[in-house]
């Protein structure tokens, strides 16, 4: 049984945390129990005796875990997240603060698993818990740290606010963790989280929805999420964070997809929203990564990549999206021990995150060792076995090894939608398996997509290259050279193209992409 302290409610499910009245955190009812806790209930010492326990167990690190929703209204979901994923970002400029990444953070929303548990395997020494009741204007939020060493919670509060306080609310939650973790808080880091980037509580809004969908990635959410961070500009115009997720949106590779627009609208897109946001703000990380990835992907403006991508960690060691980025700007001009120092910097800084965890398969793909490629793609299947991704880097090592069945096997394994870049890879495995009927089936597959949607001539040449085609072949790829293809970054080191790197065509294709 779990009790509510305040209400006094008591709940027999022993999964939930925190009451569904009034959002407290609940307790563990022991009084018909004869056994003694050997543990100290959290927040069950005196008020006066919260926030006084220093943190023994490990170096200054935090979590901060997706507030629960316990509002009537299962929508404020996004406000939640939002709430915690502000919270994060402002603890994450704190000097000497290691903050766990959204994604591992986030991976344990809805599951029933000890605090200090999600702290061994986030390798970090407190947890930030909350829950958030939202009626109207009104705001209940509940928050608690804990040391997940022993359980203790070092400090924990409760706000009754209205909606256009939660400005002040972050503000005060943020300076408490850090007094509650018993770190010392220069000026520039105190100016650093509680710098606000809007004063509007209705833009602010639209921004943690844009944020919410834009997290799912998938066309549909990047989609609505440029919708809500144009309708936060319009209530703000200076607001730079929603530029900042404009400018991700339509820098990201599911852009095509998302808008039906090719690579020469959507890269613009991004990048006017990318320097918009630096013009209000020059020390925005995020928009000085969403630049690179332009410059890196669309523009091939190598230098131009490499000096914004600095300029984001710089600005920001511990933003995850300009390491993992970077890392595929260190690939793509074939720094690959460097590749490889900052991949398994990302993935330190964010253990649980799928995406972060197989993108070491990624790098040891472009290394050329596919026997790393598989052992990368194993731990993480193991982590998701329905973790699709994962099987196309099998697939794409299988190719290289020769093993063209378990290549197929990899790639249909992934075959949930009949994305083009998978029907792409596929036909090229079955073109090299000698099977030359099923690969231009999927090759007539990839151009009936094409008569509705935007199509990158990139994934015509792959198939055109399995079957030894290779007019075809360049035709394709210098189409998709004039699109500017993100594909085309990794031209000098793919393995893909090892056949056809002494053609005459191949090196007129590296010198216009900027590789030569």
């Amino acid at each position: 049984m779990k009790r509510c302290p305040t209400c006094q409610r008591t709940y027999a499910d022993a999964i939930l945390k925190f009451c569904r009245d009034d959002g407290s955190v609940l307790l563990n009812d022991l009084s018909s129990s004869d056994t003694a806790s050997t543990l100290k209930l959290i927040g069950s010492e005196p008020a006066e005796e919260r926030g006084t326990k220093p943190i023994q167990s490990r170096s200054a690190s935090i979590a901060v875990l997706p507030f629960v929703n316990v509002s009537a209204d299962p929508e404020n979901e996004f406000f939640c997240d939002g709430l915690a994923e502000e919270l994060l970002n402002a603890l994450s400029k704190v000097e000497g603060l290691r903050v766990a990444a959204r994604t591992s953070a986030f991976s344990f929303k809805g599951k029933d698993v000890d605090l200090r548990d999600i702290g061994r395997r986030l390798g970090v020494g407190a947890v930030l818990e909350g829950s958030v009741r939202k009626a109207g204007n009104q705001l209940r939020i509940n928050v608690q740290l804990v040391d997940v060493e022993d359980g203790y919670s070092l400090w924990s509060e409760r706000y009754d606010r209205e909606l256009r306080d939660i400005f002040s609310i972050q503000e005060e939650l943020s300076l408490a963790i850090v007094e509650g973790m018993k770190l010392k808080l220069p000026g520039t880091n105190r100016n650093a989280i509680l710098r606000r980037y809007t004063d509007n509580a209705e833009a602010y809004q639209l921004y943690l929805k844009g944020r919410y969908h834009q997290n799912k990635w998938t066309p549909e959410g990047i989609r609505k999420s440029v919708e809500y961070f144009e309708q936060a500009i319009a209530i703000d115009e200076n607001y730079a964070l929603a530029y900042a997720g404009i400018a991700d949106s339509y820098a990201s590779l599911s852009a095509m997809n998302a808008f039906g627009l090719s690579v020469k609208e959507t890269a613009p897109k991004a990048k006017a929203a990318a320097i918009r946001a630096l013009e209000i703000d020059s020390t925005l990380a995020e928009a000085h990564s969403s630049l690179a990835l332009v410059k890196l992907n669309f523009e091939w403006d190598f230098p131009g990549a490499k000096e914004e991508f600095e300029r984001a960690l710089g600005l920001n060691p511990n933003y995850i999206n300009a390491h993992h980025w970077y890392s595929h700007y260190l690939i793509a001009v074939g720094r690959m021990d460097e590749s490889l120092t900052v991949s398994r910097r990302a993935r330190e800084l964010d253990p649980l995150d799928l995406e972060i965890n197989v993108h070491l398969a990624w790098h040891f793909y472009f290394a050329r060792d596919y026997d790393q490629v598989l052992e990368v793609v194993q731990q993480t299947l193991e982590m998701d076995a329905k973790f699709s991704e994962a099987y196309w880097f099998a697939g794409w090592a299988y190719v290289q090894k020769g093993l063209y069945s378990e290549a197929i096997a990899a790639y249909e394994r992934s075959l949930e939608q009949a994305k083009p870049e998978l029907l792409a890879w596929l036909g090229h495995a079955y073109a090299l398996s000698g099977d030359r009927v099923q690969a231009e089936k999927l090759l007539d597959k990839i151009k009936d997509h094409a008569s509705q949607n935007c199509v990158s001539p990139y994934w015509f040449a792959i198939i055109c290259l399995g079957l030894n085609d290779l007019d075809q072949t360049f035709a394709w790829l210098q189409k998709a050279c004039d699109e500017r293809n993100a594909w085309l970054v990794y031209l000098k080191v793919n393995p893909l193209f090892d056949s056809i790197r002494t053609d005459r065509r191949f090196d007129s294709l590296l010198k216009q992409v900027g590789l030569d």
